[in-house]
């Protein structure tokens, strides 16, 4: 009797990607690799660090103030200034326009090392494991990063949680996920740099360009390369194109004059936006009528100013922006009442006061009250706005009484005011 054979196939990788033979271009390697992520690194800490000074100039410690919940947050606190008067237009202006610009070179460092995503058997070594974790983590987490944050700097909220909790918390998961990758990877980088130079295959034209020497740790360079198509030279003149032509459709909204009529993919291109309209806060021609009282508290006696008392103390006119987390930057003439004069007003010494509540008209919402730290109360640009521009405050600006502070996050310059209270 015969014995049977079973003849096992000698390949049993699956088709397509994930064959070392699929991918052909000869520009991937440890060095392609490694330069557009020198570059993406110094953009993406750009827009961590200020990303994260956003929230900080939230004070979330402050009352009311607090929307990622307190007791899950990171101790990255501090008193947020008023001086430079720019400072929140300035951090988030870079934080968008640079995060639009990483985009095109984020792409080009995924398709450096997409032959690795599909490489197989996936996991060979724990170590390996953990490594590719690690990767799917840090890509992950940069892609939600990204796409909810162009959606949300283009108000489009197809999704149903909370934008800055989960953005926040994005961040934090995707910061230690790049930290991460970087130790991990720092001595490839360098080892690439030293073998091929710093700058060395950017002087290469396509007749020389060549593949890059073999990779050791596998991956990267083509086992069949097909003659190139474009040079490394090319390659980060296009990404660096799409980068320059993001920024330049979009940086207009920050800083304003001629610009902001080219931001084609800026949402506010008009000099003076409104993110929330009147209508949509759902205040009422009642609420901001002659009946229309301002409430101040804090000082032991509750004081009740009319919107025609507060015209007759003293006021203050200064040229201020206002800057939103989105991106945009608008600059007026503002003209009311210091916020000082209205700590007196309370009965109270400015010295003494350690943050004040501002409430709005608008009966709910994230907007409808924000805390200031005694230092943003004390600015002698702080004020309660009456005007801007020499006219009354428009209705969607916040009529009849607004706040206005140097370098707040535009959400907490609170428009409708209808109480202060000064705490000491």
């Amino acid at each position: 009797m015969t014995a049977k054979t079973t003849s096992r196939p000698a390949n049993r990788t699956p088709p397509g990607p994930f064959r070392p033979t699929f991918w052909r271009s000869p520009l991937r390697g440890p060095w392609l690799t490694s330069a557009l992520g020198s570059i993406l690194l110094v953009l993406l800490a750009i827009v961590i660090v200020t990303g994260f000074l956003s929230h900080v100039a939230y004070e979330p410690n402050l009352r009311g103030n607090a929307i990622v919940p307190a007791g899950a947050d990171l101790p990255l606190l501090f008193s947020w200034p008023t001086a430079p008067t720019y400072l929140y237009a300035v951090t988030q202006g870079l934080h968008v326009n640079v995060g639009l610009a990483a985009v095109p070179l984020l792409l080009a460092k995924l398709w450096s090392v997409i032959p690795r995503l599909f490489a197989f058997p996936p996991v060979s070594s724990p170590a390996q494991a953990l490594e590719r974790l690690s990767i799917a983590l840090l890509v992950s987490s940069a892609v939600f990063q990204f796409v909810t944050g162009i959606m949300n700097a283009q108000y489009w909220y197809a999704f149903k949680f909370n934008f800055v909790v989960a953005h926040y918390y994005g961040a934090v998961v995707f910061t230690a996920a790049l930290a991460l990758h970087v130790v991990i990877k720092t001595p490839v980088i360098l080892r690439a740099y030293r073998r091929n130079g710093w700058v060395r295959p950017l002087r290469d034209d396509l007749r020389s360009t060549r593949q890059e020497p073999g990779d050791e740790h596998g991956g990267l360079v083509a086992v069949d390369p097909a003659a190139p198509t474009i040079s490394r030279r090319g390659l980060f003149a296009f990404a660096g194109g799409a980068s320059l032509l993001l920024v330049a459709a979009n940086v207009g909204q920050t800083i304003g004059g001629p610009l902001r009529s080219l931001a084609f993919l800026a949402p506010r291109r008009e000099d003076f936006p409104v993110n929330r309209t009147a209508a949509r806060a759902q205040i009422t021609a009642a609420m901001v009528g002659p009946a229309y009282q301002l409430t101040l508290t804090g000082g032991g006696t509750e004081v009740l100013l009319d919107r025609g008392e507060l015209l007759a103390l003293p006021q203050h006119t200064a040229r201020l922006p206002i800057a939103c987390v989105e991106g945009w930057t608008t600059t007026q003439e503002w003209t009311g009442v210091r916020l000082v004069e209205l700590v007196r007003t309370a009965g109270l010494d400015p010295g003494d006061v350690l943050d004040a509540l501002v409430r709005s008209l608008q009966p709910r919402g994230v907007l409808s009250k924000a805390s200031l730290n005694g230092a943003q109360v004390r600015d002698p640009d702080s004020m309660l706005a009456l005007r801007v521009n020499g006219a009354d405050l428009p209705l969607d600006h916040g009529y009849p009484a607004r706040i206005i502070v140097p370098a707040l996050p535009g959400v907490h310059n609170t428009k409708w005011v209808g109480s202060i209270d000064f705490r000491t």
